[in-house]
């Protein structure tokens, strides 16, 4: 157990030092960094937003939006199904929270259920935390007319999936780089909480989050201009949209796009090459190309709109068929504005609207004096924690003291690498880490006391009270790491922070304070051998 071959002594040393070099950058300034060889680490832990101070926003989805598109979706595939079953309709069309069809011929009542039940999704797994049943019912009535309804699990399936990719669009809108190490995270069944540390300015946040950038391609009507529709009546599955700028009038269009926003795969900022003008430049995926290229073959010489957020942006004429899922966006756009617009297309377009419930910035002052404060507690902490040690183990107490210097250095180290933010729950766990190193040694030596009143000599009860001692040590840190473990599953924001160091701290406090310790009693005992050798007396 006291063995250490060559390239386990390396290894254990080896680990150390790449510790302390990871965490040195975190006690230097960034003009000193800079300064640095390339290949020398330079990242810095970052601090959370109860320590660096920032912008914090609460948003709730609303459920009304996700239900209005939902009936929207489920109306437009109740037209295509029924149209590809060669069942005409008389009326189709959302009335409150169900979609009603009214056949053209009763008698193709059979046909139309079988259609209509098409659309019917099975929910997920009960077993598996998600509800049963299905998402939607559809209600066959008399004269040849249906009723679909979104059922309320369903509806419920549906906002919390909306919930979840809110969240990813939110991500990729806030830290398009992945360099802000924001925290966005859940709350509720339809509340999203947003906290980006050092940001203060609350404005343009909340205008980068909130736009839903709804990207989409409708069809012109080739005949009717938007005043003659509002005179003649709206055709079928046709729909009037605004004009970003009110002076280009209104737009009739098909209601149900060519190419949704979800087709695109990339969108950049860029500059036409014939004005100079900014633009932004978009590429679909294969399919949305396929339907793309399809579409502007047939309709060549005429005019197709680009609609943001329901709004026309752009109406411009077909002059050649556009193959390969590329295109541009032009729209009177600014530098900023068309940088902005790129990255809310890239990121996505938000599943429903979010509307601000809460909003503060978390001055920088209120971190500092945790800051202080923490500092101040750990020294004492640290201080008296290695005070008493040593008092009572001696020799053995100084190598249980350097084990939580490395315990800590390496906690430090791994947190930096993995870029965890460090907050006040995180510095409460990296304590808490601490005072568990300390047990895990207290264990050790305790035990080797008992060896060495059992009569053992010195060699036989080091040994073995590291070896014995152990397995009570890893039963306790599984334990421990097993409700860390829950608590970053079942929990969020602070809870996490606090779990994510706990279970890094017992990770490097079992290393440190078993095998880093172990090492140092091995060198110690063989410095003694060699310098009294005889007898040794344990100094604990």
């Amino acid at each position: 157990m006291l063995h250490f071959s060559r390239w386990k002594q390396l290894s254990i040393l080896a680990t150390c030092l790449l510790g302390l070099l990871v965490v040195l950058p975190n006690f230097l300034s960034q003009q000193t960094l800079d300064k640095w060889p390339g290949w020398l680490p330079k990242r810095q832990l970052s601090l959370g937003l109860d320590l660096r101070g920032g912008a914090h926003l609460l948003y709730a989805l609303e459920v009304d939006d996700v239900r209005k598109d939902w009936l929207e979706a489920l109306r437009d595939d109740a037209r295509q199904r029924l149209k590809e079953a060669k069942i005409p309709v008389s009326a189709l069309g959302i009335a409150g929270n169900s979609v009603q069809v009214q056949l053209a011929k009763a008698e193709d009542g059979d046909a139309a259920l079988k259609a209509l039940r098409e659309i019917i999704r099975p929910l997920g797994n009960p077993l598996l935390g998600g509800a049963s049943g299905d998402d939607v019912e559809v209600v066959r009535r008399e004269g040849g007319s249906f009723t679909i309804t979104p059922t309320a699990a369903g509806l419920q399936q549906r906002t919390s999936n909306a919930v979840a990719a809110a969240i990813e669009t939110v991500r990729r809108r806030v830290d398009p780089n992945g360099t802000a190490e924001p925290t966005i995270v859940r709350e509720g069944s339809n509340r999203i909480v947003v906290q980006v540390p050092g940001l203060q300015d609350v404005a343009k946040l909340k205008e980068m989050i909130g736009e839903t950038a709804r990207l989409s391609f409708h069809e012109v009507h080739p005949t009717l201009t938007a005043k003659e529709a509002k005179v003649r009546g709206i055709p079928p599955s046709f729909k009037i949209f605004p004009a970003v700028d009110q002076l280009d009038g209104e737009q009739l269009l098909r209601e149900t796009p060519v190419v949704r926003g979800d087709d695109l795969t990339n969108a950049q900022p860029a500059f036409d090459s014939r004005t100079n003008a900014p633009i932004v430049d978009f590429t679909f995926n294969q399919s949305g190309a396929r339907k793309f290229g399809k579409f502007t073959r047939e309709h060549i010489e005429r005019p197709f709109a680009i609609v943001l957020d329901g709004k026309v942006i752009s109406a411009p004429i077909v002059k050649t068929a556009i193959e390969g899922g590329r295109g541009q966006i032009e729209g009177g756009f600014t530098p900023q504005t068309a940088t902005k617009l790129a990255i809310q297309l890239k990121s996505g377009a938000l599943p429903a609207k979010l509307s601000i419930m809460d909003e503060r910035v978390v001055g920088p002052s209120l971190g500092n004096d945790s800051i202080e404060a923490g500092k101040l507690a750990g020294m004492i902490g640290g201080i008296a924690t290695i005070v008493l040690t040593v008092l009572t183990y001696g020799t053995f107490g100084i190598f249980a003291c350097v084990g939580l210097i490395v315990h800590g250095l390496l906690t430090v180290a791994l947190m930096t690498l993995m870029g965890s933010a460090l907050t006040l729950p995180g510095i409460a766990g990296l304590v808490l880490g601490i005072a568990m190193a300390v047990d895990a040694n207290v264990l050790i030596y305790e035990r080797i006391r008992e060896e060495v009143r059992a009569g053992k000599s010195a060699i036989a009860a080091i040994d073995a009270g590291f070896t014995r001692a152990f397995v009570t040590i890893a039963d306790s840190q599984l334990t421990t790491l097993a409700c860390a473990l829950v608590m970053f599953w079942l929990g969020a924001g602070p809870i996490r922070g606090f779990a994510v160091t706990l279970t890094i701290g017992i990770c490097t406090s079992i290393f440190a304070s078993v095998t880093v310790v172990r090492l140092l009693v091995s060198y110690w005992l063989n410095s003694m051998r060699r310098t009294k050798g005889g007898a040794l007396v344990l100094p604990v």
